[in-house]
């Protein structure tokens, strides 16, 4: 990253870590998935083709992310364990899953659009025995056969011509408490991952068969007897945020330099691309009230959460991971919009983490170290690419501009006639979102009312000087 005087903000980054030889559990469960399952009239109780989507993006991830060893899921939940891996920065970052639901949807419901996105809460479970992991996987395969039995009844009631309302009073019992967990792990060889139906995935029955779990997590000395889901849950890796501090939640590409070359984007920068990635800002601060200003820049976005936030309880997991996977899936749901002569061929994925900040000053510094980022990264790449398509190669276009300042690659560039000052403000000084209030009409009982609105706006402006901040006190205020 580009030196600047507020580079001190960095070290508000903290990193958390879940120290070997834990094993990782990471599961993923569907944001408001009733209201999603609802409006794309998935079948009731239970739909075949959605729980294959599931699987099918079950097995990508288990492809994509080598350390995942053994994933279990069933309705809208997945957890998958991570074994003998050193978890850096436990937020979660393994959201190609959440990518994934999105790309496959088209194959398995071929007639069906999106009418809504769908997005996932994830959490990091740590199992510090391999007897841990026995209870943990009991204790859902558990809540899968409760849970689908109790649906099975309600549904068998409404279709006899009960309202859901009175089947469920039929049904009243203590609701069953969801958590949902996430993590990263490290490319190594790749497996080929396969589905299984077992009627205990918990027994030594069925773990003695698969040798390869064995090898890798261990072996269950008996068979579970009663379950306890308090004390699977007190393994729960919990990271509250401070309270009453600005939380930034920073999202960055992953492989996105791979992904832009597969898809063709202009270098050194692609307007559809970044446009693309504005309209999914845009998406999130319409989604999330709580976010109330963001930045982005490339492949990278800064959201930022109101100092007194008390979204999700402040935990730091669940914030990034319904963050990051609905920015992912209006991603994947916009990129026909931006690029309509270009196929999607594969998913992309972003990772993502929380920062807090105690004051606005040094929020206000965060956001200009970006901007500052951008700008010198801009530069930089401007003047190689440049240099690259004039006939260097890339390591020449690299030395030619080793130790190089800024007013040596302004003269670079006017060598080949341009002027980086004239270049389009989104490639200078990148994209920031934000609400303004607007008035509009609204016709109610043949009379014409004027009322105010949160309109969600992107605009391309400097704001690292204080004027921005005059202009717009309403979005620290």
């Amino acid at each position: 990253m580009a030196n600047s005087k507020y580079e001190y903000v960095k070290s508000f980054e903290a990193n958390d870590e879940v120290m070997f030889p834990n094993l990782i559990v990471v599961r993923i469960d569907g944001r408001d998935f009733r209201r999603f399952s609802e409006v794309h009239e998935f079948e009731r109780p239970n739909d075949e083709k959605a729980l294959n989507l599931m699987n099918a993006c079950a097995i990508s991830v288990l492809e994509e992310y080598p350390d995942i060893v053994f994933s279990y899921g069933f309705s809208d939940e997945y957890s998958d364990i991570i074994a003998e891996v050193m978890m850096q920065n436990s937020i979660p970052h393994c959201f190609f899953f959440l990518f994934d639901i999105c790309y496959k949807m088209e194959g398995v419901f071929p007639h069906e659009r999106y009418e809504i996105s769908p997005t996932f809460n994830g959490r990091v479970i740590c199992c510090a025995t391999i007897e841990v992991l026995q209870e943990y996987l009991a204790w859902r395969q558990n809540d899968c056969h409760a849970n689908n039995q109790y649906n099975t009844c309600l549904w068998k009631l409404v279709e006899s011509g009960k309202t859901e309302k009175e089947a469920q009073e039929i049904l009243k019992e203590e609701d069953i408490a969801k958590y949902s967990e996430n993590g990263t792990p490290v490319k190594r060889l790749r497996r080929k991952a396969r589905i299984l139906h077992s009627e205990n995935i918990a027994g030594r029955s069925f773990w003695n068969v698969h040798q390869n779990l064995l090898k890798q997590l261990g072996c269950f000395a008996e068979d579970i007897g009663k379950i306890n889901p308090d004390y699977i849950r007190s393994f729960l890796f919990e990271n509250k945020l401070m309270p009453s501090t600005w939380i930034v939640i920073r999202i960055d590409g992953c492989h996105f330099h791979r992904f832009c070359d597969v898809h063709a984007f202009e270098k050194p920068n692609d307007v559809q691309a970044l446009n693309l990635m504005n309209s999914c800002a845009v998406a999130v601060l319409e989604e999330f009230q709580d976010v109330i200003f963001s930045y982005g820049v490339s492949d990278e976005y800064s959201f930022v959460l109101k100092k007194d936030s008390k979204f999700l309880q402040r935990q730091a997991s669940g914030i990034v991971s319904a963050i990051v996977s609905f920015f992912s899936s209006m991603y994947v749901m916009n990129w026909k919009s931006f690029f309509p002569q270009k196929e999607l061929k594969y998913t992309p994925s972003f990772d993502g983490r929380a920062i807090c900040y105690p004051s606005s000053e040094i929020l206000r510094d965060y956001l200009a170290w970006r901007q500052v980022d951008c700008h010198i990264n801009n530069q930089y790449n401007t003047c190689f690419w440049a240099l690259v398509k004039s006939g260097k190669s890339k390591s020449d276009a690299q030395n030619t501009l080793k130790g190089t300042q800024a007013l040596e690659k302004n003269q670079i560039l006017a060598q080949f006639g341009i002027d980086y000052n004239a270049l389009p403000a989104i490639l200078r000084q990148g994209s920031s979102v934000f609400s303004v209030k607007e008035d509009v009409v609204i016709h109610e009982n043949g009379s014409s009312v004027e009322k105010l609105r949160n309109k969600v706006i992107v605009e391309y402006c400097n704001i690292i000087e204080q004027s921005f901040w005059e202009a717009h006190p309403g979005i620290l205020d």
